[in-house]
């Protein structure tokens, strides 16, 4: 097992007994706002889950009718995980407007801030090893991470707020407002999954790279001119749709010569562009 492997297991495991303990301690403790945080991280286990099983299938071979590949397949599984989530966390909201009020017990307050905690220390594990190992996998799990750790501590003001209701009539519904907020980080995470996914499969040409193609392309001084590079993204990889204009005087051997070596140059810098086509327009000076 690699490194980024074992950290994304210790993540996993770290959150699925996190995301168990808060159902179970909010059923307990009769915190709706806990029950709401600890499905809130469940639906981030299921995107990592989702993910892993889009990867899977994505990884088949190229066949007559995919001539690119099945790398498309992890933009269909993740759109269909992101309408759970988000019918998930809207009816998490609904629900919330017909609980019945119940002050949480003190369990609540103490497993609230152990999440946090723990939370904390994963965050921080995992951008430690992102960063270390430049995986851009593991900086977005210590993203979600810290996203997790705000929606536990507004569960455990809540549950805070809870204890003076008595005192302070309008505190006893902190509990509510707390679920509907945490419900609404659940829509959130839902739709970001929805509008990425659609945006991938309508086509979205990926934009960072494509200097660093340019620089590329052009350390070979028999292109005259970048006509047009289009970058489009299937999965866990890329295909490279690109025009260069070469002297009109070579002929038709030498421009596939230099396409062929363009290619090849290509693939050796990038290991993720797996298709890469050349178009080859004629330089004419003035």
């Amino acid at each position: 097992m690699d490194r980024v492997s074992f950290v994304m297991m210790i993540s996993f495991f770290t959150n699925l007994f996190l995301a168990g303990m808060k159902v179970v301690v909010g059923l307990i403790g009769s915190s709706h706002a806990l029950i709401a945080d600890g499905i809130h991280s469940f639906s981030d286990l299921v995107t990592d889950i989702v993910a892993i099983i889009g990867s899977f299938f994505a990884r088949k071979p190229a066949d007559l009718k995919h001539p690119y590949g099945h790398g498309r397949m992890e933009y269909l599984t993740s759109m269909v995980i992101g309408i759970v989530i988000f019918i998930l966390g809207g009816s998490i909201i609904y629900n919330s407007f017909f609980k019945e009020i119940i002050i949480p017990s003190t369990l609540v307050i103490v497993i609230s801030f152990f999440t946090i905690f723990i939370k904390y220390l994963l965050s921080n594990y995992l951008k430690k090893n992102g960063e270390k190992l430049q995986n851009s996998i593991l900086l977005a799990s210590s993203k979600e991470s810290k996203t997790d750790c705000l929606s536990s501590i507004i569960v455990l003001l809540s549950s805070i707020c809870m204890q003076f209701s008595k005192q302070i009539s309008f505190l006893q519904y902190a509990d509510q407002v707390a679920s509907i907020i945490v419900g609404f980080f659940i829509v959130h995470v839902g739709l970001s999954i929805l509008k990425e996914n659609v945006s991938v499969i309508l086509g979205e040409q990926e934009m960072e790279q494509s200097e660093d193609l340019r620089n590329l392309l052009f350390s070979d001084e028999k292109v005259k001119r970048i006509d047009k590079i289009i970058l489009i993204k299937y999965g866990s990889y890329y295909r490279l749709n690109l025009e260069v204009s070469l002297d009109f005087r070579l002929s038709l051997l030498e421009s596939h010569e230099i396409a062929h070596n363009l290619e090849a140059k290509i693939k050796e810098k990038n290991e993720k562009i797996r298709y890469v086509f050349i178009h080859v327009n004629p330089y004419i000076e003035n």
